[in-house]
């Protein structure tokens, strides 16, 4: 049965192009992951589904009674109750239950007579069967294991939801819609802003999932475990995939050769794509051996290709020295709760360190410790003169709105636009999807998606020697991500990462700084080799 059908929808805003005869349909059961370049219309096609978009031409049809709950990464929830009593309030119904069975044990202790007591009896029995069927007697545990999961303490529970950040409302959004039940869930990066242990928590909890659900999402790892197939938006047009994200690049490499490329570089991203995902399978094979060795020796020896070879274009004029940062006794607390203490470590040539960890275990602090932003409790930071350091997310904060592309890109003190030919870096933006276009227009008329490319080129064109990138993914889209890859793997320099992106975080680390799960001491934290 068709829960949700689009037949021949067409969408225009402001005179721009957005979807042209879309066709589709979602089953009861369909779990398709909603893919496609920054602007493409993903989130537009959600808005259609909940008739916050009309189509200019063609319908939009649900099925009569489909419950639709929907989780934007920008939450809407707001007001003064705690997410508690938000959730709490989703039990209305349980626990009128639990009221009329509580006056019937009562009624039944006062010694009714027989006629009464064989009515309460088998009233009784009714309600006992509505419980099991709302799957009532357990209420408070699921919502306590809903928002355990996703990291609420003590007092992100008890504080009223307009106290709450913007990422905590999303989460508080999202443990709502999770208790909640539809039979189609329409989710928009639900991963953005949870750790690795959320995100695998989510892809469990979608497997005892019987509904439908459409879900926009870059991370590809959660992709693959969830979907039943992809849906990409691209040209406008709505182009199927049967299958996870690893069949679906196997399957777009196909009709690559057969179609005329839109980008020049896709197809050989996609290579890249097809290779991650066949050095996991074959390294996971090798159970006695760390995966992160398997990976690094399955990796050898690759012939380069010519997007790796406008990346070491890019930075074959960088030289970098061997010691880059040396932190040492660095310790740091907020209150009575601990994040690190005695960390020491160094920042070297070629490391591209990955930061692991719980949500709160520290991992967002240590960079900006790193930077500067924050202050230590004890211990030194110690940078080597040179070039230095650049902050993905300082970037992203100062982009000037009245700036263009192509000023913002290319006119940092020390960028590698100076030193480079014009030719590469032309080469390397056109890659990142800078179009001439594009390089014109003002930071000011962008999307999100759009102005973190900007950030990114940014940081990637700096010319500093360490890159410091706290959820970098987040706001790219599945190619710019592919891109920025490549460019880290390649980078000279050094790289320091914060990130919940599993696929991202196995394809460029090789290191990992591994935050303990109650707080940081000396012993909790590891610097190791991949």
């Amino acid at each position: 049965m068709s829960l949700i059908r689009l037949q021949d929808v067409s969408v225009r805003f402001d005179n721009t192009q957005i979807l042209r005869e879309a066709f589709f349909r979602l089953e009861t059961g369909d779990r398709v992951g909603l893919i496609g370049k920054n602007g493409s219309g993903k989130t537009t096609i959600l808005k259609l589904v909940l008739d916050q978009v009309t189509p200019d031409t063609g319908t939009v049809t649900l099925e009569l009674g489909t419950k639709v709950g929907y989780f934007s990464q920008f939450s809407e929830l707001n007001g003064d109750a705690t997410i508690l009593e938000v959730l709490d309030a989703l039990f209305t119904e349980i626990k009128a239950i639990e009221a009329e069975l509580a006056a019937i044990d009562a009624a039944i202790a006062a010694d009714p007579a027989d006629a009464e007591l064989d009515r309460l009896i088998s009233r009784q029995a009714e309600l006992f069967e509505d419980m099991e069927r709302l799957d009532g007697w357990d209420y408070p545990r699921r919502i306590d294991t809903v928002l355990t999961t996703l990291g609420f303490d003590a007092a992100h529970r008890s504080c009223a939801i307009d106290e709450l950040s913007g990422g905590w409302r999303n989460r508080a959004a999202l443990a709502k819609i999770l208790l909640e039940g539809p039979d189609v869930l329409l989710l928009d990066e639900p991963t953005n802003f949870l750790d690795v242990a959320g995100v695998e928590w989510l892809e469990s909890w979608f497997r005892d999932f019987k509904g439908a659900a459409i879900i926009v999402s870059h991370d590809r790892k959660f992709l693959d475990a969830v979907v039943t197939r992809i849906i990409e938006v691209e040209n406008f047009h709505l182009h199927e995939y049967p299958g996870n994200f690893g069949e679906y690049v196997v399957q777009k490499q196909f009709r690559l050769k057969t179609l005329e490329q839109q980008f020049v570089h896709e197809s050989e991203l996609l290579a890249f794509e097809a290779e991650g995902i066949s050095d996991r399978r074959e390294a996971a094979k090798a159970a006695s051996s760390g995966l992160g060795n398997q990976l690094a020796k399955i990796k050898k020896s690759r012939t380069p290709r010519p997007v790796d070879q406008i990346v070491t274009e890019i930075y074959g004029g960088l030289h970098v020295k061997d010691v880059l940062c040396r932190v040492e006794g660095l310790g740091k607390s907020y209150g009575e709760k601990l994040l690190f203490d005695g960390l020491s470590f160094e920042i070297r040539r070629g490391n591209r360190i990955v930061v692991l960890g719980s949500n709160g275990s520290g991992k967002s602090t240590l960079l900006k410790v790193l930077t500067g932003e924050e202050r230590a409790d004890s211990g030194e930071v110690a940078w080597a003169k040179g070039p230095g350091f650049v902050s993905y997310n300082q970037m992203l904060e100062d982009l000037d709105d009245a700036d263009t592309v192509s000023h913002a890109v290319n006119a940092l003190p020390d960028s590698l636009a100076f030193s480079a030919t014009k030719k590469s870096v032309n080469r390397f933006l056109a890659m990142f999807q800078f179009s001439e276009a594009d390089l014109k227009q003002k930071i000011g008329n962008l999307s999100g998606g759009q102005k973190a490319r900007v950030a990114m080129a940014q940081c990637l064109l700096s010319g500093a020697s360490v890159l410091l990138l706290d959820e970098p993914t987040n706001h790219l889209d599945m190619s710019s991500t592919q891109v920025m890859e490549r460019a880290l793997v390649h980078f000279p320099g050094a790289v320091v990462v914060v990130s919940h992106d599993r696929f991202f975080s196995e394809k460029i680390a090789n290191r990992h700084l591994v935050f303990g799960a109650d707080g940081a001491a000396p012993g909790e934290i590891d610097v190791r080799a991949a």
